[in-house]
């Protein structure tokens, strides 16, 4: 696959700190979800995992119809990490099918509600009927702005990191940019999520406390919310209560409390 080029962030979606400060106090404007626990759900049902990852899909399709209501313009979930290879062959076939499954079936109803979809990660290793069907969404979806919703499939924040030093590293390499010039918003344009603002809130369920290798560059100011429930028991009314508590959080970046 080529590498694609860098492109410099849209008028309304600065990055790092200063997208962090233009944030409206009552709520975060992009929210990242790490939807774990999926496996869990099902064996403590006596069903087999991939039965977890269809309801865990149901749960993301809810949080995503929620999100403009509660002032949430940016969604991004962690679908599959490059860590996730190592699971069974069954259950990585099932969930390749179960993505091409959602997209081809979510499509129309995404549209419907101008959300446009956005997919990060490398493609190289994903099937190429899998591909295909993300990249007609993309397309499909390119001119609606209600919610800019992006999933995260065979995505690594340490892969994502060296992708864009490689490329970065080829325009120095050209001539089209100076070493001396190179500096943290130099890098985040080659990001894969170039054209997002940094994620404000930072959601993982199930219980675990750790980021696991998820937006490692772009979610340095963001706040982290830890929740003990299980991705598929995660219902809209959940998302709503954490995004409402996040107005009363103070975010300082590294200044003293007033």
């Amino acid at each position: 696959m080529t590498d694609p080029a860098p492109f410099s962030l849209p008028p309304d979606a600065p990055c790092g700190e200063d997208a962090a400060r233009e944030q409206p106090a009552f709520g975060p404007r992009h929210v990242a979800i790490i939807m774990d626990g999926n496996g869990r759900w099902a064996q403590q049902r006596g069903r087999p995992r991939l039965f977890g990852h269809q309801e865990g899909a149901r749960r993301a399709a809810e949080v995503v119809e929620a999100c403009p209501a509660l002032g949430v313009r940016y969604l991004t979930v962690f679908a599959f990490s490059t860590e996730n290879w190592k699971r069974t062959q069954a259950e990585v076939a099932g969930l390749m099918t179960l993505f091409r499954r959602y997209i081809s079936k979510e499509a129309r109803r995404l549209v419907e509600h101008g959300v446009r979809v956005r997919f990060i990660g490398d493609r190289d290793r994903l099937e190429p009927k899998l591909v295909q069907v993300m990249d007609d969404l993309e397309a499909l979806t390119e001119d609606n702005a209600t919610l800019h919703f992006t999933v995260a499939l065979n995505y690594g924040g340490r892969d994502e990191v060296t992708r864009a030093t490689r490329r970065l590293a080829r325009e120095v390499a050209a001539g089209r940019i100076a070493p001396d010039a190179v500096d943290a918003e130099t890098l985040a344009r080659f990001l894969d999520t170039h054209t997002l603002p940094d994620p404000d809130l930072v959601i993982r369920t199930s219980g675990e406390a750790r980021i696991s290798n998820f937006l490692l560059w772009q979610s340095a100011y963001a706040e982290y919310e830890f929740v003990d429930t299980l991705w598929p028991d995660f219902t809209a009314d959940h998302f709503e209560r954490i995004v409402g508590e996040y107005g009363t959080r103070e975010r300082r970046f590294g200044a003293v409390r007033g």
